[in-house]
């Protein structure tokens, strides 16, 4: 297989810092895989957007990012806005991985090394929320907003801990805002919420429950919807997810798919896109399908954790050869 030139751009701080002390092996791991590679390690909110969208301009054939959401979330963010777009790689050595973990992207770096230089990869859809991109999940409500409150050197210290640690802080001040959401196909909905999820993968804050249809490659968005509803109510939806149950159908759920979303409300409500801060209400979602190419596993043998299978291997791929 011929050498292909690729751009790693890595946060240095992303779990627990493992990227910055793993990177001359991942350097190499990626050079005997034919994989010529160069780095960028950012250094603070939207650098990673510019490093990809350079790395793009410079002609590279993969970008790879190496880090947690909101790392790819940025790297997703300066690919989307070119009109050709070099293949991307994932190493998910976040604090939670959430598109990684939809796509059996496997969290241990070697196999994820590994898994890039094969260069297999599928077409996946990218949301857009007004003038900002996301890839796994947009969302707004109660606890919405713990993925980018949180510290980064508390999710440095005790990883996915930070997050129950916030959350339980918080849980007591819970209320619902009303919202107006208009949804193409679906219809009109007016009513009080204590937050909404638009879905674009199955992985929503490391829960496979929430939204278990939701895919990447459909043109659709999965949208979920909780209810007005007291303490007692939250904490039994909470514990039913959990529990790895879905809350799909359950009476405090408005759940249904759209390509097109339109999101309003007269309350001050902040979205969160990626795990990251997206601006506030009011806000339109739509898709773009199949606007990104993934290095995925080509049989659905790779799984999140390492050695196990989750058999994903739907959808069609290709290999990346230099130049494409």
């Amino acid at each position: 297989m011929e050498t292909i030139r690729a751009r790693l751009i890595y946060n240095p701080t992303s779990g627990r810092e493992e990227v910055r002390r793993r990177l001359p092996a991942i350097l190499q791991r990626l050079e005997r895989g034919g994989i010529e590679t160069s780095c960028h390690a950012t250094e603070g909110e939207g650098d990673a957007i510019r490093a990809a969208s350079e790395a793009v301009e410079r002609g590279f054939d993969m970008i790879i990012s190496a880090g947690g959401d909101g790392t790819l979330n940025e790297v997703v963010s300066g690919l989307s806005i070119h009109e050709k777009r070099p293949s991307l790689g994932i190493l998910p050595l976040g604090t939670t991985n959430d598109f990684a973990r939809a796509h059996g992207i496997p969290k241990q770096w070697t196999d994820a090394c590994d898994l890039i230089t094969r260069r297999y990869t599928r077409p996946v859809d990218v949301g857009v929320a007004d003038d900002k991109y996301f890839i796994n999940i947009a969302g707004g409500g109660a606890l919405t907003e713990l993925t980018y409150e949180v510290p980064s050197k508390l999710k440095t210290m005790v990883g996915q801990l930070a997050y129950y640690m916030k959350g339980l802080e918080k849980i007591t001040r819970l209320k619902p805002v009303h919202i107006r959401i208009s949804a193409d196909g679906v219809g009109d909905f007016d009513e009080e919420i204590m937050l909404f999820f638009i879905a674009n993968s199955n992985s929503v804050a490391g829960f496979d429950r929430l939204a278990p249809d939701a895919s990447t490659s459909d043109g659709l968005f999965d949208v979920l919807a909780l209810r007005k509803c007291n303490l007692p109510e939250f904490i039994r939806l909470v514990t039913m997810v959990m529990r790895g149950e879905s809350v799909m159908n359950d009476q405090k759920t408005i759940y249904f798919q759209s390509s097109r979303i339109q999101v309003e409300s007269d309350d001050r409500v902040q979205l969160n896109l990626d795990g990251e801060f997206g601006g506030t209400l009011p806000c339109t979602f739509s898709i773009l399908p199949s606007h990104l190419d993934v290095v995925m596993d080509e049989h659905g043998e790779s799984s999140y954790r390492h050695g196990n299978s989750n058999g994903i291997g739907n959808g069609n791929g290709r290999s990346v050869q230099p130049d494409e």
